[in-house]
């Protein structure tokens, strides 16, 4: 088991907790990263990029001129591809980007992004975080205090007075537990996790 300490909102320590190694100390493997940030990245693709084809311009329902003896090639509309004003010819259509990466895949690159933060000292576990009302600038001094700039806030999605007292500072984010994800551990600086969530995903990914 990896030991940790626990600190206060003025990180004074107050405790330590034991977490899994496989979790919070285990091998780091960036290609891991890798697989699943460009999937991450891949899904979030719009794909709504679309031509008009020569079946979608209007107008062009004549024959613009008839089929023999006039000295031109033949056409049938002047909606055709190789036409001022006609369709495009195998242009883009919208399509959806995205694709799973294994379960077990996503797991273990979720648990190599929290060793490597543990590893560099940038994994920061406070007792509890349930601030009396939404103020930013409190948020940023207990960031601050932490030594945590540009920091990924991560607790549970019932603490919505945190999540938006983090989530106008710059740099800086709240994930709920559940929504935790590669992208946003490697994006960030360092990670705040409260003790019930580092447990949480401790028994998630064990």
């Amino acid at each position: 088991m990896a030991k940790f300490d626990v600190y206060d909102l003025e990180k004074k320590k107050v405790g330590e907790i034991d977490l899994a190694d496989a979790v919070f100390a285990g091998d780091v493997n960036e290609h891991l990263f890798y697989e699943v940030v460009k999937a991450k990245l891949a899904s979030d693709r719009s794909g709504t990029h679309a031509v008009k084809n020569r079946s979608l311009v209007s107008g062009g329902g004549k024959k613009p001129w008839r089929q023999k003896h006039t000295g031109r090639a033949r056409a049938g509309s002047t909606r055709a591809s190789h036409f001022v004003g006609g369709g495009k010819a195998m242009g883009p259509k919208p399509r959806d980007y995205g694709y799973d990466v294994p379960k077990k895949v996503r797991k273990a690159a979720l648990r190599s992004a929290l060793s490597l933060r543990g590893r560099d000292g940038r994994l920061v576990i406070v007792a509890e975080w349930k601030p009396a009302g939404m103020k930013t600038s409190a948020a940023a001094k207990v960031l601050s205090k932490l030594g945590a700039g540009k920091a990924l806030v991560v607790d549970g999605a019932a603490n919505v007075t945190l999540a938006r007292s983090v989530r106008n500072l710059a740099g800086s984010d709240f994930l709920p537990v559940e929504g935790l994800n590669v992208y946003d551990i490697l994006r960030h600086d360092s990670i705040v996790l409260t003790r019930d969530t580092a447990k949480k995903l401790e028994a998630s990914l064990s």
